[in-house]
């Protein structure tokens, strides 16, 4: 049977054929949606509660335990993590992979529900949740100033006429005003008038609560008219509540003007953002996970000129940071090296061919081939990423090389005297079994790819499924329309009598082969020496995750004392911002001080900075190492920097790359371990910038009260604690309520925090017999240390250590090093230490690599054995994997690049194209021994000398099709060297020694097959 008949006798339906595939695929192409990488976010989900006023142990008791112990429950949930601080309470949930977030977002909610009986009955803000990752950095910021307006109206117009909107776009996880100017009526009372008065500043939260109201109040319904009632019972600005009676005195009012200040100011003070050095509101957008990067920020940025004509023309909205620039230029880069691999291909056939019709034909194959891929592509659901797109530039080796030996084939019969129409059907029919044997094997190296577990699998997926289409559209199209235009196109031309470099070339390699084939053992023990070599490499490899890409977006932290007030903060962060903007590389940044979802202490204050475009500065690992030293002589504080990526595995976020946890259920114990290892990951050399942010301890205030005393005097611990509240705790005490927004008013007491000796003078307590008793009577205070966070994962106590490498180590050097490190301290078994994030999912990669390799092998061993019906030739063509594998990663290991995903992925596709080689030189002595009688001998090297240039021209289509993956310099290119490095250093290896070890290999094994099969002499075919 001979498929491609059809087509060469029906070429006008041919090419109808192969023109509609190339339009679908540049439709396909246009609807495709642009990304960084395939969607591969886990599910994840944060809960979010504030208590303003609250400690870190109020905060965890009350709140964080109550909410775990519902949320908990649910089903599909992969981690659970929480943080309780001042005032704040953040849960990450982080789902499996294949849960719908939309049915997470369902049982979060209900578990919220069901805890809300547990939760404090004056909690001002219920908690909330948001589909958000915490760790991934927004998609996009927008920055708000005006010279005229003050940040309390902007920070209101903000939320109003921006946030809201924004929120509501399909893709928009969460929406965060940074700045902590949110508009509200502080009362600041003066306690020493209101002693005079005998009141106590709990009869000024209780009068302010009922002073302003804002309910139903009914309706009238008359014989021929109707009414709504309303009244003036809201207070809607300081200037209101200055005149509110609090009191009567001996018959006279007490007005809050009299013993208090209203003004109208911040919700809370202790939050402050800035443009550059600029004060302003930050709008920080994410977006939910697994939505497209591209799309959000476009719905954005289509809505943009509408929410600026909504706002008054004195604020000023600008975008701040733009993740969709790089992504986009990280896309455009790939494109052009896609474009230029093609070209280098169609180069490399012509240089071979040296013939304009035979150039053009394969030529045609490889536009044809990557049009349906995309069209193809489309259909499944793809993006156009970094990853399908770099399958597509490798693509551009494979799919070229079916076409190549079917002209080749063709060529052979032309040249036989034989005319274009006959020598296409006839090499069509014979070359068709390699050709579907090279797609077939091809494929089959893809699939453990398909099949791999967990985050990496799903992202290399869309990568091996792409791969893979690509090359059945090639293995179509060059038994389609190949040899219908061989038929048209090619002529038979003048035999020349002069010899070309490539017939010297291949005289060459015949005379080497007759050399090798009379010295057997010593090339099979050069194989053996090539394997063992390979897996000594591998183990001595610097290892790694996944390249760091240089995005030009950089994540900073400053972190000063822990026991810093927010006032000193605000200045050590302005100097380290001074210090950053200097730097000619940094085109403009955001910063933030303050507690918030992202930020649970006062002591770290986050940037956000934009470089200038690539070839404007130097890498951004070199940017990073500048701007810390440059703030390195600033005391008291210190920065920690890290690149944004495009792939985020973390759910928290971090100081530095990489992190691991600590565990255990004896909170003592943990805080021992976990400043144990500390000190000794501090001490090894394989790590650098180690830190516990579990570990830091602030100042606490503790009182300790005489109960007798208090008891007698009819006072209970609630009636203390609302004095102190009210006094220190920022206390939202009443609502205003508007037609856009709601507004707090917040009581507090002036005083002064640095005279802690004084702190309680000033504030009394209501006695039951109704006079006052003062706090200071019945209370001693001391200073003491007390966690600013406490952590916990599975509602277990939890503390962090994060870490950077130091320079000239890999992950892999240093987890080995966290090994030895935990063995030299004896960590306790009740102690547990496990990696986190990113680092974590490098463990599971790499214990699962040999597997993939293996699975690899295996699969194409079985594929290669249906194939050919044979035990032993699969074994022939698998023997050319060592070389290859030896060679990439030499490669790797002369660039100083570490051998991580892309590098594995480099090998597994090595495995398809070197043994492609191998399958057409085997192909063509199996057809000798079976169907020309000749001996192994003789076949083996006749198809050796036949198959040599089509060997050789393949094997430099694919070389010359990852050059452009290994020398770019574009945006992004740091994701793409490794593969393109790998891909070379293999070719370049494995040609020089498999073309003269397979057919050794062949004899080798034909041998063995004649020895098990039995039926005719050995010594005969065997000549040493």
């Amino acid at each position: 049977m001979n498929a491609s008949r059809i087509f060469i006798e029906r070429p006008i339906a041919t090419a109808l054929l192969m023109i509609a595939l190339f339009l679908a695929g540049v439709l396909g192409y246009i609807l495709l949606p642009v990304s960084a990488l395939p969607e591969i976010d886990y599910p994840t989900i944060q809960v979010y509660t504030q208590y303003p006023g609250a400690s870190p142990d109020v905060i965890s008791s009350s709140i964080t335990s109550p909410l775990e112990r519902q949320l908990g429950q649910m089903s599909g949930l992969k981690a659970m993590n929480s943080t309780s601080s001042n005032g704040t309470s953040v849960i990450t949930l982080q789902f499996d992979l294949s849960f719908s977030l939309d049915v997470a977002e369902q049982e979060v909610q209900a578990a919220i529900n069901a805890s809300s009986s547990f939760l404090p009955a004056n909690l001002p803000y219920p908690p909330v949740y948001s589909k958000v990752n915490p760790a991934d950095a927004p998609v996009l910021t927008l920055s708000l100033t005006s010279d005229v307006l003050p940040l309390t109206k902007i920070e209101d117009l903000a939320d109003t006429r921006l946030a809201q909107r924004i929120s509501q776009i399909s893709g928009v996880g969460l929406v965060t005003i940074s700045g902590g100017q949110r508009p509200a009526v502080r009362v600041q009372t003066d306690t020493g008038a209101l002693n005079a008065l005998g009141m106590s500043i709990d009869d000024v939260r209780t009068a302010l609560g009922s002073a302003n109201v804002d309910q139903a109040k009914g309706s009238l319904d008359g014989k021929y008219q109707s009414y709504s009632i309303g009244a003036n019972d809201q207070l809607q600005s300081a200037a209101d509540y200055r005149d509110l009676i609090i009191a009567y005195r001996q018959g006279a009012p007490v007005r809050l003007a009299q013993i208090a200040r209203s003004i109208d100011s911040a919700e809370n003070l202790q939050q402050a953002a800035w443009t550059n050095s600029t004060p302003s509101i930050v709008l920080n957008i994410q977006r939910q996970p697994g939505a497209n990067v591209i799309d959000v920020v476009d719905s954005v940025q289509k809505l943009l000129p509408q929410l600026r004509a909504s706002l008054p023309a004195s604020v000023k909205v600008a975008v701040l940071t733009d993740r969709t620039k790089t992504i986009r230029a990280s896309v455009a880069d790939v494109e052009t090296e896609l474009a230029i691999a093609v070209a280098l291909v169609v180069m490399v056939i012509f240089v071979f061919l040296r013939n304009v019709p035979a150039t053009v034909i394969p030529a045609v194959t490889v536009p044809l081939s990557l049009a349906g891929t995309l069209a193809l592509a489309y259909g499944l659901g793809f993006s156009l990423n970094n990853l399908t797109l770099m399958s597509l530039t490798v693509a551009t080796g494979f799919v070229v090389d079916d076409a190549i030996v079917m002209i080749e084939n063709i060529t052979r019969y032309i040249e036989a005297g034989q005319t274009p129409l006959s020598a296409a059907i006839k090499g069509a029919k014979e070359i068709g079994f390699t050709i579907v044997s090279l797609s077939v094997s091809l494929i089959a190296v893809m699939i453990p790819l398909l099949f791999m577990g967990d985050v990496v699998g799903r992202l290399f997926r869309e990568f091996a499924l792409t791969l893979s289409v690509a090359i059945v559209l090639s293995a179509l199209v060059s038994l389609t329309l190949t040899p219908m235009m061989c038929s048209r196109m090619l002529k038979a031309q003048r035999h020349s009598h002069r010899v070309d470099f490539f017939d010297r070339l291949n005289s060459r390699y015949i005379r080497g082969l007759d050399w090798v084939l009379s010295h057997r053992r010593l090339t099979i023990a050069s194989v053996v020496l090539t394997a063992t070599l390979t897996f000594v490499v591998l183990m001595l490899m610097p290892k790694g995750f996944f390249p760091e890409q240089d995005t030009g977006l950089i994540e900073g932290v400053v972190q000063a004392a822990p026991t810093i007030s927010f006032q000193r903060m605000i200045g050590q962060q302005q100097q380290v911002v001074d210090r950053i903007a200097r730097d000619p590389a940094v085109a403009s940044l955001s910063s933030f001080v303050g507690i918030d979802q992202t930020r649970p202490t006062i002591n770290q204050g986050t940037l956000l900075i934009n470089l200038k475009d690539k070839g404007e500065r130097a890498r951004i690992d070199e940017v990073i190492h500048r701007l810390t030293d440059d703030t390195a002589g600033l005391a008291g504080v210190r920065l920690f920097l890290h690149p944004v990526q495009d792939l985020t595995l973390d759910d928290t976020v971090s100081t530095t790359s990489y992190r691991l946890g600590v565990q255990s259920t004896d909170p003592a114990l943990l805080t021992r371990w976990t400043g144990e290892l500390v000190g000794a990951l501090r001490g090894d050399p394989a790590f650098a910038d180690v830190q516990s942010e579990a570990m830091q301890s602030g100042n606490q205030v503790q009182l300790t009260f005489d109960r007798d005393t208090a008891s007698r005097l009819g006072i209970t611990p609630q009636a203390i604690d609302d004095v102190l509240y009210d006094a220190f705790g920022q206390r939202q005490v009443s609502t205003i309520y508007t037609q856009l927004n709601q507004y707090h008013v917040v009581l507090v007491a002036r005083n002064n925090a640095d005279d802690l000796a004084h702190l309680l003078s000033g504030l009394y307590v209501d006695t039951s017999s109704g006079s006052l008793a003062p706090l200071a009577s019945m209370a001693t205070m001391k200073v003491m240390p007390a966690a600013l966070r406490i952590d916990r994962k599975g509602q277990f106590p939890y503390a962090d250590v994060s870490f950077n490498l130091a320079p000239g180590y890999s992950l892999g050097t240093a987890i080995a090093h966290l090994e030895r490190v935990k063995e030299h301290i004896g960590l306790p078994q009740s102690v547990q230490v496990s990696l986190e994030g990113s680092a974590a999912t490098f463990q599971s990669s790499l214990a699962s690599e040999g597997y993939l390799v293996a699975a690899a092998v295996i699969v194409v061993y079985l594929m290669l054995g249906i194939l050919y019906e044979s035990f032993i030739h699969p074994v022939t063509i698998l023997s050319t994997l060592p070389s290859a594998a030896l060679g990439a990663l030499l490669a790797l290991l002369m660039t100083g690049t570490q051998f991580d995903i892309m590098g594995l992925i480099g090998i597994v596709l090595l495995i398809g194209i070197v043994m492609k080689n191998a399958i057409m030189m085997i192909d063509f002595a199996l057809d000798g021994q079976r169907n020309h009688g000749l001996s192994a001998h003789d076949a083996i090297r006749r198809a050796a000398e036949q198959r040599f240039r089509p060997i050789l021209m393949t094997t430099m289509a694919s070389l010359f099709g990852a050059l452009p993956l290994a020398f770019g310099s574009g945006m992004g290119s740091e994701l793409r060297h490794p593969l393109g490095i790998a891909i070379i250093g293999g070719l370049c290896v494995s040609q020089l020694l498999t073309l003269f070890s397979t057919p050794v290999i062949y004899l080798a094994m034909h041998r063995l097959e004649r020895r098990f099969a039995a039926d005719e002499p050995i010594a005969a075919e065997y000549v040493q």
